[in-house]
């Protein structure tokens, strides 16, 4: 009787031994599943660059804090980047989307659009953006210089391109940005300016002043 409970408690043992075996290795293989989706649903995403609350919706992972550990350790092993507090980003990110995922809600404009666009000549290397706030940053050695604009304006789509997950005001929109910013800004060719766009954006500015600014200044183009 004595051996037969002594085997019976042998094999309990082994049995149990056995369970947990297994499930450290559930653990463990789950894990690396986790693991490989956040990665792959990073990666395999158009975007270059991630606030902590994007990557919980892209992978459904709700647990901030845990999902915040394993993104700081694929920052330390250089699978992503952390280029500013909050902010993940896949290496050569792209510097438009940086911009926009900072100090949201915020689109592009002002010099940085008119620039591009052959209206302001004198080269700037910032990416100028209109916010709730303003504020100049440097990451990467790159600046970005945000200006205070009313949210009434700021909330308003109408001139604003949605490309390449970058949100960014149309050449009469910067036009209008930064006029209402900087009265006495000097505009060097207005030729490009489409000026029945012009008139369309003027409303949502509620200024008179601006108004008969703009009007004068495409007018006499």
């Amino acid at each position: 009787m004595y051996i037969k409970c002594a085997s019976l408690i042998s094999w309990l043992s082994l049995y149990l031994l056995y369970c947990e075996l297994n499930i450290r290795l559930f653990v463990m293989y789950s894990s690396q599943i986790i693991e490989k989706d956040i990665i792959l649903s990073i990666y395999q995403n158009s975007r270059t660059v991630f606030r902590l609350n994007d990557i919980a919706m892209l992978t459904g992972i709700s647990n901030f804090q845990s999902l915040n550990k394993k993104l700081n350790y694929y920052v330390h092993s250089g699978k992503l980047l952390n280029p500013r507090k909050g902010i993940y980003a896949k290496p050569h990110y792209n510097y438009e989307e940086l911009a926009c995922s900072v100090y949201p809600p915020v689109y592009i404009s002002l010099e940085y659009v008119l620039q591009t666009s052959g209206i302001v000549f004198q080269y700037d290397s910032r990416i100028t953006m209109v916010s709730y706030l303003s504020r100049n940053i440097e990451v990467d050695k790159q600046v970005y210089s945000y200006r205070r604009i009313k949210e009434i304006i700021l909330i308003n789509l109408e001139g604003i391109i949605r490309r390449d997950n970058v949100n960014i005001a149309t050449p009469e929109r910067a036009f209008l940005d930064l006029l209402y910013l900087d009265k006495e800004y000097y505009f060097d060719n207005l030729n490009t300016i489409d000026e029945r766009q012009v008139i369309k954006l003027l409303p949502l500015y509620q200024s008179k002043t601006l108004t008969q600014r703009a009007t004068n200044l495409i007018g006499s183009d």
